[in-house]
């Protein structure tokens, strides 16, 4: 287990992120979701945890300069 908090909080992330990739992929695999929608998700699930990156980077960034 990291002791790092920064490690922890990206550890949890990059589960997080597996995750919804592979109830993506089972959704796929199943004939639930067509081979389209599944690859709209994984691209909308990317564009997501980048944007989301980037607002809470810059969030930090704003909240050093005070």
């Amino acid at each position: 287990m990291p002791r790092n908090r920064a490690l922890k909080v990206v550890a949890g992330v990059v589960v997080s992120f597996a995750g919804l990739v592979g109830t993506i992929i089972f959704l796929w695999e199943t004939k639930i979701i067509s081979f389209e929608m599944a690859m709209l998700m994984l691209v909308a699930l990317l564009g997501m945890y980048i944007g989301f990156g980037i607002l809470i980077a810059v969030y930090r960034l704003i909240s050093k300069l005070e």
